[in-house]
């Protein structure tokens, strides 16, 4: 059965100062045992700050972005093993703001699955189109052809190792949201272009305004396995509230 996933994404926001306070206060607000497992993912700059307040917590730690390469001569970018030295678990990749406002493709983002699994990092690998894809009806070939290439020539084993989100851009910080059975739909669309061997093993999770009103009816939908969240992450009890709603 495949388990809950909540996962905080904290994006370019919090000063050191401000991170350990929302570290602090999540390890309060989050119960210490549960069906989901929990992830916070800050900026770069305080994920030591932020790794010395989670241990003994139910809470992990997981990084926003890394490299294509192991580490060397690439000024300005993180390799996967800095990531793991802080304790990193986790690293999202792909997210659509990555995607749209710096052209990560899903070679590049193919690239970096490999190397994160390779480096004992869980990829979280994000997809989802754009309002005009969905309303000309090509929504299902752009996600479909983003997990396919995502994925390439990943093994079953390494399948089983990651994570999926299902973003649709339109709805990333909006406010709007895709409705449970919108969203429930291109989660099915998701797993039909997994290998059959492991679509039921990978879980999918949900990422676009996600809040402490709407998680209970999205996590409701079956085959929704969690969610990634923005700006409610930001905010302790919100983000407590989202993990409660998740079991």
């Amino acid at each position: 059965m495949r388990r809950r996933l909540i996962v905080g994404n904290w994006k370019m926001n919090t000063t050191l100062s401000e991170a350990r306070q929302l570290a602090q206060g999540l390890i309060q607000e989050v119960p210490p045992a549960g069906a989901a497992a929990v992830v916070v993912c800050p900026p770069f700059t305080a994920l030591q700050v932020v790794a010395g307040v989670l241990p003994g917590s139910r809470v992990e730690l997981g990084a926003q972005n890394m490299y294509f390469q192991p580490g060397g001569a690439y000024t300005g970018e993180i390799a996967p093993f800095m990531l793991t030295d802080l304790g990193c678990r986790y690293v999202i990749l792909g997210h659509s703001e990555r995607r749209r406002q710096m052209g990560e493709t899903s070679e590049l983002v193919n690239q970096k699955a490999h190397l994160a699994l390779s480096s004992d990092l869980i990829p979280i690998v994000c997809v989802g189109e754009t309002l005009p894809e969905r309303e000309s009806g090509a929504m299902q070939a752009v996600v479909q052809e983003q997990v396919r290439v995502s994925l390439a020539d990943l093994v079953e084993a390494q399948l089983r190792s990651l994570v999926l989100a299902y973003e649709p851009v339109w709805a990333i910080g909006t406010g709007h949201v895709a409705s449970p059975t919108q969203a429930q739909e291109v989660h099915q669309l998701i797993r039909a272009a997994l290998p059959p061997a492991v679509a039921e093993e990978v879980p999918i999770l949900y990422g676009g305004s996600v809040s402490p009103e709407n998680v209970a009816a999205l996590l409701s939908m079956p085959g929704i396995d969690g969610a990634l969240v923005g700006g409610a992450s930001l905010k302790a009890t919100a983000f407590a509230a989202i993990v409660h709603a998740a079991g």
